[in-house]
C-alpha cells in the first residue's frame, strides 16, 4: 500500500512539473514576443529624443546619451510656419478620422446584418465577392476612383477623403462573419413579437457584437488617422495632420528629428483609441455570450 501511494505521489509530482515547466516556458514565449513588438515603439521615442548629432552615429545605439525635446518644438514650429495654423490640420484629421469610423462602423454593420441573416437572390455571390475584395488593396482602383472623383468635383474636398474609406471590405467580412454566429432563433422570436429588421438590427442584434465593433473601431480609426492627401487634396486648408508632417519631414536630414517627433505624436491617438477598445473588448468577451 505504501509503495502504491509513492508511486501516485511521485507520478503526480513529474506531472506537476511538466504543468510548471510548460507555463514557464509560454511565459518566457509571451515575454520575448512582447518585447519584440514593443521595440519599434521604443526606438521611435529613442529617436526623437536624440539631438540631430546622435540620429546619423553608425552604428547606430539604442539610448540616448543628451537627451532633448528641441524635435518636438523644431516640429510645431516647422508647422506653424505654414499659410495654415496648426489647429487646422489637427481638426481635420479628427474630423476626417471620427466622420469615417462612425460611417464605416454603422454601414458595415447593417450591410452584414442585411448578408448574414436575410436570404435575397444573389446573397451568396455578393458575400464571394466581398471575399474576393479582400485580396486587393484599394491602390488596385485608384485610377477609377479619381476619375469618379473627378467628374464628381470631390477633388480638393472633404469628400475624397471619407468616401473612398467608408467602404472596407475587411470591415464588411467581419461583421458579417460576426453576425453569422446569432441564432436565427433569436431573430425569429423577435419578428413574431412584431419587431422590423431596422429595430433587430439595432436593438437586438449590434448589443450582441460589441467585441466585433471595438475591433471594427480599431481598424478603421488607424487607417483614417493615417490617411494621405497629397494626391487627392491640394488646398492646404483641407491637408490632415499626417501629410503636414510628412512634408515637413522629408525636407532633408536636417529634419530627421523632427520626422522622429512626428511619429511619436502621431501615434498617440491610435494607441488610446486601441487601448479603450481593447479593453471593451475583453471584458464583452469574457462576460458575454450568446447559446441556443
Amino acid at each position: 500500500m505504501t509503495q502504491v501511494n509513492t508511486a501516485k505521489l511521485k507520478a503526480s509530482n513529474r506531472q506537476a512539473g511538466r504543468k510548471i515547466g510548460g507555463t514557464v516556458a509560454i511565459f518566457i514565449f509571451l515575454a520575448f514576443l512582447g518585447l519584440f513588438m514593443v521595440f519599434p515603439i521604443y526606438l521611435t521615442i529613442i529617436m526623437s529624443i536624440k539631438p540631430v548629432e546622435e540620429l546619423f552615429v553608425f552604428p547606430p545605439k539604442l539610448y540616448v546619451l543628451r537627451p532633448t525635446l528641441d524635435n518636438f518644438s523644431d516640429m510645431f514650429e516647422t508647422l506653424h510656419q505654414n499659410r495654415v495654423p496648426f489647429s487646422r490640420y489637427v481638426f481635420n484629421s479628427i474630423f476626417v478620422t471620427a466622420t469615417v469610423t462612425i460611417c464605416q462602423c454603422v454601414f458595415a454593420s447593417m450591410a452584414a446584418f442585411v448578408l448574414a441573416k436575410c436570404k435575397f437572390p444573389g446573397s451568396k455571390l455578393i458575400n464571394s465577392i466581398i471575399v474576393i475584395a479582400l485580396l486587393y488593396q484599394s491602390n488596385v482602383i485608384y485610377i477609377m476612383q479619381y476619375m469618379v472623383m473627378t467628374k464628381l468635383r470631390m477633388i480638393d474636398t472633404y469628400l475624397a477623403l471619407i468616401l473612398p474609406s467608408i467602404a472596407s471590405p475587411m470591415g464588411l467580412f467581419l461583421m458579417r462573419q460576426s453576425i453569422s454566429q446569432i441564432p436565427d432563433s433569436m431573430i425569429e422570436a423577435a419578428k413574431v413579437d412584431g419587431a422590423g429588421l431596422f429595430r433587430i438590427c439595432w436593438q437586438i442584434v449590434m448589443p450582441n457584437q460589441k467585441p466585433a465593433l471595438m475591433t471594427l473601431i480599431i481598424f478603421a480609426f488607424q487607417a483614417a488617422w493615417n490617411i494621405q492627401t497629397g494626391t487627392v487634396v491640394f488646398q492646404e486648408q483641407y491637408k490632415t495632420l499626417p501629410t503636414v508632417v510628412t512634408q515637413a519631414a522629408s525636407s532633408g536630414m536636417a529634419r530627421a528629428g523632427v520626422a522622429m517627433a512626428a511619429a511619436v505624436f502621431l501615434l498617440i491617438p491610435p494607441i488610446i483609441v486601441f487601448m479603450a477598445a481593447q479593453k471593451q473588448v475583453i471584458e464583452t468577451m469574457a462576460h458575454s455570450g450568446i447559446k441556443e
